[in-house]
């Protein structure tokens, strides 16, 4: 099962970066390979101009066509999933996503935008030909407190969601330890 981590923060320590990083550790036995994809840091202006040309969107592009598993982490701003993950995803061929199994992640100051994933994100994440898109995870900042190594401390109930929503990849694990 080859894995590709997709980060749609403009932070390199952000909790939606972190949330993916527990999601592809808690997959890692699971996996022949994973890659990360920070979109941050591909070429700004290739990202603007929608330059599929430039190497490096090129390169990323062929991971997600690569993928059996896409995770997609984003930080949710008034009520949408980041900008910089919308340069990405517009770059995808329409069917970019077609046979892979998605897991949406997310994380927001409150509450108040835990249906951004829902109402924001999936449909545009199905737009790319995703049909196996796995429930959605929503972190709020008091689920992820900081902690003085520069990293986040989950709390329980959110270890718990992130656990339930992996759940349906196990029959993956199981097809890939079975043709090895």
């Amino acid at each position: 099962m080859h894995i590709v981590s997709l980060s749609g923060s403009s932070s390199p320590r952000s909790r939606s970066r972190w949330l993916l990083q527990l999601a592809q550790t808690r997959l890692e036995g699971s996996a022949s390979s994973s890659s990360v994809i920070a979109v941050r840091e591909l070429p700004g202006g290739a990202l603007i101009d929608a330059d599929t040309r430039a190497e490096p969107i090129r390169r990323a592009i062929e991971h997600i066509q690569r993928a059996d598993v896409v995770l997609v982490a984003t930080p949710i701003y008034k009520a949408a999933y980041s900008g910089l993950l919308k340069l990405f995803l517009d770059l995808l061929p329409p069917d970019a996503l077609r046979g892979k199994t998605v897991l949406p992640l997310a994380t927001g100051g409150s509450l108040a935008h835990f249906l951004a994933l829902d109402y924001a994100l999936k449909p545009v994440l199905a737009a790319l030909g995703a049909r196996d898109i796995l429930d959605g995870v929503y972190a709020t900042d008091a689920q992820l407190a900081p902690h003085e190594s520069g990293g986040f401390v989950p709390d329980a109930v959110l270890v718990e969601r992130l656990e339930r929503a992996l759940q349906p990849l196990e029959p993956l694990h199981a097809e890939a330890r079975c043709s090895a």
